[in-house]
């Protein structure tokens, strides 16, 4: 099956690598032309590396290679004001939106008890509000279409707890509530809302030493992908460490797709059973 998304049009944030990138690369293969936004910059109380305009330089190259048009903006996604004019300038350059993906997200570790507070509110303002601000920009495009789908990119810590990371965990979970209501809301303008639930996935949000050592900390050392992988294998039902980026892509394109034209408000994990009681 091919042209799955053919005519439509996708605004993604975090699109310059990992799975917003992934997302990008998919939905172009499939046809959609693509509004690809990115902070691509640093962020206070994050350690992990983050994204940089050549990163979304790069996933530019990649839609356009794989045959569709794109619009690449460097925009904060807690900047309601310019969310909204790069997304307004994307859908006029493209004449309107069709699918919106709420991806870009941190990750940053401590125990709730010894959380600093800019750390709370600075994973909030990014992971929940960034998320509302998304879908606050582009709900407007997809409702003068008559119809769209908004996929969200939760966690398996939006469907259950995980030591070390309440903060995270915390917007995980607000951002299934805001798309349960979003759901309501939006379903009279047949505007789909949906979240998609991955496991760890192989992007640099994981593969760095301030995540992987968290996951061995019987080492006095960086572990290598080696000892993180067999640590973090433990998660999962399935026998993988982790899931690949293009997994959650094509989740979130089946959920973008006409084949899920009544699925709504659904929590789809991606996460090798890593959420199964």
């Amino acid at each position: 099956m091919s042209g799955r998304l053919a005519g439509k049009v996708a605004l993604i944030t975090g699109a310059a690598r990992g799975i917003g990138r992934a997302q990008a690369v998919r939905f172009a293969q499939e046809g959609a032309d693509i509004v690809a936004l990115d902070v691509c910059a640093p962020i206070e109380t994050v350690v992990v590396p983050h994204s940089s305009p050549a990163d979304l330089d790069e996933t530019a190259r990649l839609v356009r290679e794989a045959g569709a048009k794109v619009h690449a903006e460097i925009v904060d996604v807690r900047d309601l004001a310019t969310m909204a004019a790069a997304a307004d300038r994307g859908a006029q350059r493209f004449g309107g939106l069709d699918v919106v993906c709420a991806t870009a997200g941190i990750t940053s570790r401590a125990m709730a008890v010894d959380m600093d507070e800019k750390a709370w509110r600075i994973m909030l303002d990014v992971n929940l509000t960034g998320v509302w601000h998304t879908c606050r920009v582009g709900a407007p495009h997809l409702i003068a279409r008559g119809a769209g789908a908004i996929i969200l990119t939760n966690s398996i810590a939006g469907m259950r707890g995980l030591v070390g990371v309440a903060h995270y965990t915390a917007a995980k979970h607000g951002v299934v509530g805001l798309m349960r209501s979003l759901a309501h809301d939006l379903a009279r303008h047949r505007v789909r809302v949906n979240c998609v639930h991955p496991t760890n996935v192989d992007t640099p949000l994981i593969q760095n030493d301030a995540v992987s050592s968290a996951f061995r900390p019987d080492l006095d050392r960086s572990p290598t992908r080696a000892e993180f992988a067999e640590a973090a294998r433990g998660m999962n039902l399935l026998a993988v460490p982790w899931v690949d980026p293009v997994d959650v892509a094509n989740a979130a394109l089946f959920l973008a797709s006409d084949e899920a034209r009544y699925i709504t408000a659904a929590t789809l994990p991606v996460d090798a059973g890593a959420t199964a009681r």
